[in-house]
């Protein structure tokens, strides 16, 4: 009897060493928190850093499921407001009318993915649009944006130029090197970064001229990772967590850019990239040296400069509240 019982407690034993891998690794499965982020546009070298993180791991050492997913119609960052994803990718420029409300939307931006701001106009070479007075009786492809139109008007003003004379044409372009080549327009605001980079793998040759040479307070911060105000509130350590792992994908495409483009194609479920891998390598060589810049650290935003461009916009009369210093917090990232 007694030996009878010994060995049903070995066998027990053993039977629970052997069942105790697969248990733990189940638990743990159990225990990943699900994680929605959402993008700006469809997925290019803005959003290396995330898929880099996703495909090696990180966000699973961090304890996180994280699905990446696309904008809907009314964009990342109602999307965001509205709890149905944690995280999304917004600009400080197109955020402002979220925040400029009676009851501001309910999120913050929680990191710059970029720490300048990388975009210009972009021009036929030898057109003269090298500088804003350049666009006097040109035309310009617009989105026909307050903010947008306001920026420009101010760029030529400092140069002494009218920008009345400026011919506004509906912006529908998706290819700006090859709209330029083929004179549908003038002129197009872009990131060098994607547009400025594919001008040079099409060979088309350009002129561009970016807003933060020309202006400090135009040197904002595009994009930016937006969180959802309650959940920062109810799981601060959770947006911690996920800033640490997409810092570490970052960090990951810096280093190492081909590697880190060929897992953003990868990764990319629209199937996009898969024709592009020419720009999104170009893309990323380039982008890969913006992330951090000059910066001490990847997603810090400088209060400053935050300040800067929102208190350019209410000094214009772009917005009815001052925001310049509201909507970001540096509080979820790691030390410097």
């Amino acid at each position: 009897m007694r030996r009878t019982r010994i060995t049903a407690a070995l066998t027990a034993a053993a039977l629970g060493l052997l069942l105790t891998p697969s248990l733990a690794a189940a638990e743990e499965a159990k225990e990943l928190r699900d994680i929605t982020l959402c993008l700006d546009w469809t997925p290019n070298t803005n959003h290396t850093g995330f898929y880099v993180a996703d495909a090696l791991g990180y966000y699973e050492e961090a304890g996180l499921n994280v699905q990446i997913v696309q904008p809907p119609e009314d964009g990342a960052t109602l999307m965001c407001a509205a709890g149905q994803a944690e995280f999304a990718v917004d600009a400080q420029d197109t955020m402002a009318a979220s925040l400029d409300l009676e009851e501001p939307l309910g999120v913050t931006a929680v990191a710059a993915i970029l720490q300048h701001n990388t975009s210009g106009i972009l021009s036929r070479a030898g057109d003269g649009i090298d500088s804003p007075k350049g666009l006097e009786g040109k035309a310009y492809s617009t989105w026909e944006l307050p903010v947008e139109l306001a920026m420009i008007r101010y760029c030529m003003e400092q140069e002494g130029a009218d920008f009345d004379t400026v011919k506004l044409i509906p912006n529908t372009i998706t290819d700006e090197p090859a709209a330029l080549a083929a004179h549908q327009t003038d002129a197009v605001w872009v990131f060098y970064g994607w547009s400025g980079i594919n001008a040079e793998v099409e060979g088309v040759d350009c002129d561009y001229w970016s807003f933060r040479d020309l202006t400090g307070e135009l040197d904002y911060y595009t994009p930016v990772i937006l969180a959802n105000n309650q959940f920062l509130e109810e799981s601060p350590d959770v947006a911690r967590a996920f800033l640490a792992a997409t810092e570490k994908g970052y960090r990951f495409a810096i280093e190492n850019p081909e590697d880190a483009a060929e897992m953003l194609i990868a990764g990319d479920t629209t199937g996009a990239l898969e024709d592009s891998r020419e720009l999104v390598s170009a893309s990323q060589k380039w982008i890969s040296d913006q992330y951090i810049a000059d910066a001490e650290q990847w997603g810090r935003i400088d209060p400053a400069r935050w300040g800067a461009f929102y208190g350019w916009l209410y000094k214009n009369g772009l917005t009815e509240h001052d925001l310049s210093e509201t909507g970001f917090s540096n509080d979820y990232l790691g030390e410097e």
